[in-house]
């Protein structure tokens, strides 16, 4: 684990609420691997939450968090994470930073320096910067910018992510993904699918299919 000595809690802990959320995201074997779980019930979903919805932060399903945006639910946070199969260490570009919870997830499995996300809302840009300051977090890098160009700055990455939905993946994207990386996306309009590109020791690209999926569109 990743976490350190960082404050996870957001200002209050819900501890209880965490656990049983993990503890129902395990018993339904929706997320399966031992570290992702541990992240889970380690980040404040709460401190990502608009304080409306608090009292919704750990049911097992996405909420608005404004400007026509949703904070994932755990489980599908819990199954991408494990999908990407993080190390320590791994650089890792988030297209689509939202609230920054997700960003927040995967910097205990990799450690937040090693964390680039791209958000097109300069608001939401800088509502995830304050929160994962306040988290201990403030070394995942935000960027508001279309992520549809990546963050060719820090390239090539080991992982790369999309929360939004495309119609297919940017070439932009793929470049920037190192040979023995992996990339996650939501792809299609009406009716989306979970892709991995793997792109291969000799550059080639393999794909596969994850199951049906439904997330906000890409925007830019």
């Amino acid at each position: 684990m990743t976490g350190g000595d960082r404050d996870r809690t957001g200002g209050d802990d819900r501890l209880e609420d965490r656990e049983r959320m993990v503890e129902g995201l395990e018993r339904r074997s929706r997320v399966t691997d031992g570290r992702v779980l541990e992240a889970l019930e380690t980040v404040p979903r709460h401190a990502f939450v608009p304080p409306a919805r608090r009292e919704q932060a750990y049911s097992d399903q996405p909420l608005p968090i404004g400007d026509d945006q949703t904070i994932s639910a755990p489980h599908m946070v819990g199954i991408m994470t494990e999908l990407l199969d993080l190390k320590p260490g791994d650089e890792v570009l988030e297209v689509g930073t939202g609230c920054g919870y997700h960003a927040a997830v995967t910097a205990e499995l990799v450690g937040p320096e090693n964390v680039y996300s791209v958000e097109y809302s300069a608001e939401l840009a800088e509502h995830a910067r304050n929160r994962l300051a306040e988290i201990g977090d403030d070394g995942v890098r935000v960027r508001v910018g279309d992520g549809r160009e990546g963050w060719p700055e820090h390239a090539p990455f080991d992982a790369i992510y999309l929360t939004c939905a495309t119609a297919g993946v940017p070439d932009a994207l793929l470049e920037q993904l190192r040979p023995g990386g992996r990339l996650l996306a939501p792809v299609g309009t009406v009716s989306q699918t979970l892709v991995a590109i793997d792109r291969r020791a000799d550059g080639s690209l393999e794909r596969s299919e994850h199951g049906g999926v439904r997330f906000v569109r890409m925007r830019g």
